[in-house]
């Protein structure tokens, strides 16, 4: 039987920077926020694809609410360089502390578990590894080399940390040619200092920036947590940051409170007003646009792929005219 002893001394371990933090409010979840508890065949079978091979997946390490869904289409996105960040985001769930030393057959048996669960695309994270001279671009860059020989018909999106002081890092990893350079810039300027104090909001968009620079035919995407505090205005300014930037796919979602020490929610954002960010966003000019509650990162990345693909197409097509 686990205790709220035991959940707490976990919790401690996971983030011991977070430990003198007073607790705040766990708001409600209204509704719209409720998804089935994970569970059933498909879901045992990816669950068992990820032992097997070793491999930390960001679904189960930063709580993702869609984990169910996800599993039991056998979708996973795998996290390389270990399941502990340099980092200490106020908002994220990913172990902080110090890591260990890089799995020299991560690489191989990422890409071999892409080749079991036939996957037609995937989306490869990471923990931020600022102990690494290259803050770990080049396994970066052995992973997707991995599965490009392991899975040759994979298309491959990888979501990155910033590389932040990093010289050479951001270029070795664009000129691996992943299909898609993913980058969060996950806040508003302003709300920087509280929720995301190891990065820096221009370094951030200065690599999106650069990966359109070094090769204008690659994807490049973005995302945003609403419901932090940040007003609509500076929404719409981050938009325009990213359009400046290049940016081709932006993402938007609800933040959600992991635990009682880390950053507060402000407010649940309402469906209706996703639908109205969704709806400026693509006023702007993005490719495309996925805002609701529950929007992550890789939800849905294989299938949103496909309508990025479609999109460019049909625009490159007006141009032509």
């Amino acid at each position: 039987m686990v205790t709220l002893l035991d959940t707490r001394a976990q919790r401690a371990a996971r983030h011991p920077e977070k430990q003198k933090r007073p607790d705040s409010e766990m708001l409600r979840k209204p509704k719209w926020i409720r998804v089935r508890a994970p569970g059933g065949a498909r879901f045992e079978e990816t669950r068992a694809i990820v032992k097997e091979n070793h491999l930390v997946t960001v679904c189960e390490e930063a709580g993702c609410p869609n984990i169910g869904e996800c599993w039991s289409k056998k979708h996973a996105t795998m996290m390389i360089m270990g399941d502990t960040c340099t980092r200490a985001c106020s908002f994220c769930n990913v172990k902080t502390g110090k890591p260990v030393a890089l799995d020299p057959f991560e690489p191989a048996n990422v890409a071999k578990a892409v080749a079991a669960m036939s996957l037609s695309h995937v989306v490869i994270t990471s923990v931020d590894r600022d102990d690494l001279d290259d803050g770990g671009a080049r396994h970066f860059v052995e992973t997707i080399q991995a599965i490009r020989a392991a899975a040759p018909s994979t298309t491959i999106e990888i979501l990155t940390p910033d590389f932040l002081r990093k010289a050479g890092a951001a270029e070795a990893v664009i000129d691996a040619k992943p299909d898609v350079f993913n980058h969060n810039l996950e806040t508003v300027p302003r709300l920087y200092l509280s929720i995301r104090p190891g990065a820096r909001y221009y370094a951030s968009l200065r690599l999106l920036e650069r990966v359109k620079e070094r090769d204008p035919n690659l994807f490049t995407k973005s995302g945003l947590m609403v419901g932090l505090g940040e007003g609509k205005e500076e929404v719409m300014q981050v938009m325009d940051d990213m359009r400046s930037a290049g940016v081709d796919f932006l993402t938007i979602g609800q933040y959600l409170q992991p635990t009682r020490k880390h950053a507060p929610i402000d407010r649940f954002v309402t469906p209706e007003e996703f639908e109205a960010y969704e709806t400026i966003a693509l006023s702007k000019g993005f490719l495309m646009v996925s805002a609701s509650p529950l929007t992550r990162s890789s939800h849905h990345a294989g299938e949103d792929f496909a309508r990025l693909k479609a999109a460019r197409e049909t625009q490159q097509g007006r141009s032509q005219l």
